[in-house]
């Protein structure tokens, strides 16, 4: 199991922890009452080891404070975080620190690289932190640098890369460490629509490669539908459900999920799985795509063939077709 939240609750204001002793389950209007702010409330999800686990809402959501409830960066009011089977919130200080800088990757909407330090100056820098020998350093250095794409430019200055390059450097950096956890939060939201894209790209590669467990936090819904494997939505410091995108868009739980999510396009959600019908003995297929593709990677194919599609799963066995008729009602909503 990777990480778990049990019934997390972040509160703010004076009194908050006997507050919440004395009403284990306050609503918002009932924290409001006592003057305090509920910025976090009765938080409970699982993120398995290898899950991108996307985190979204508006700004006051409580989505930046409850990765930090994650990592303990902030101290939760009342609940529990287990990682790898173990609580947080029981580790000593020490324990803490040595979970920190081995285990977790962290990387932020500003970038936060040291100035006066080069490519492989910052991304070497937590590993100098560790006390690991200078030539191992720069060789993980290195080799993470190549990993970002930023080979050849290891002794440039921040000052002198783009701000997608600086973003590189930043998730160089988390991953020198060689986290089991990362937490991500906005990482991409400074930057212009084609670098992001761009960054994006990146990091769905990195993951490929590496496999890590993923806390990603941002606005966007449709960096949360290319990125994620699922997604949380908050509000008003609730979880107010947890799901893959396509869940979340055909079976929004709450009115509010439902307003949440009403303009994002079904042919960017939906996959071809979702839209597999049985197919005949003997029938005639076109070409085959994968069950987990979005409808809006394979329209073209679709409506370019005459023959159905054939639907295959992640062991390239036939599941069933999908017909040009039906991606059309897709991409014409």
């Amino acid at each position: 199991m990777g990480l778990v939240c049990r019934d997390v609750w972040k509160v703010y204001g004076t009194g908050a922890q006997a507050f919440l002793a004395a009403n284990p389950c306050p609503s918002a209007d009932e924290l409001k009452a006592a003057g305090l702010i509920g910025a976090v409330r009765a938080a409970t999800l699982v993120v398995p080891r290898g899950e991108i686990f996307v985190i979204m809402g508006l700004s006051g959501s409580g989505k930046s404070t409850l990765v930090r409830c994650m990592s303990r960066l902030v101290e939760p009011t009342a609940g529990d975080v287990f990682f790898e089977g173990r609580s947080l919130l029981r580790a000593t200080p020490q324990e803490l620190i040595d979970i920190r800088r081995h285990k977790m990757g962290m990387v932020f909407q500003s970038f936060a690289l040291l100035p006066h330090r080069t490519v492989l100056g910052n991304v070497s820098f937590p590993l100098e932190i560790q006390g690991i020998a200078k030539a191992a350093r720069d060789e993980r250095a290195h080799h993470m640098i190549e990993l970002v794409g930023l080979k050849g430019r290891e002794h440039y200055y921040p000052r002198e890369l783009s701000g997608g390059q600086q973003q590189r450097v930043g998730i160089a950096r988390s991953l020198a460490v060689e986290p089991e956890i990362w937490f991500l939060d906005e990482p991409f939201s400074a930057l212009d629509p084609l670098i992001r894209r761009e960054m994006q790209n990146e990091f769905l590669r990195l993951q490929r490669l590496l496999s890590k467990t993923i806390v990603f936090i941002t606005h966007d819904f449709d960096e949360a539908i290319r990125l994620a494997d699922r997604i949380a939505i908050m509000k008003d410091g609730e979880v107010i459900q947890i799901g893959t995108p396509e869940e979340l868009v055909m079976n929004p739980a709450t009115d509010y999920v439902a307003e949440f999510t009403k303009e994002v396009s079904r042919a960017k959600v939906l996959t071809a799985g979702s839209l597999a019908q049985p197919t005949i003995p003997g029938e005639a297929l076109g070409a085959m795509v994968g069950a987990r593709s979005r409808i809006a990677e394979i329209a073209g194919q679709a409506v370019a063939s005459s023959l159905p599609l054939g639907v295959v799963d992640d062991d390239y066995r036939l599941i069933g077709k999908i017909e040009r008729d039906a991606v059309i009602a897709v991409l014409v909503g």
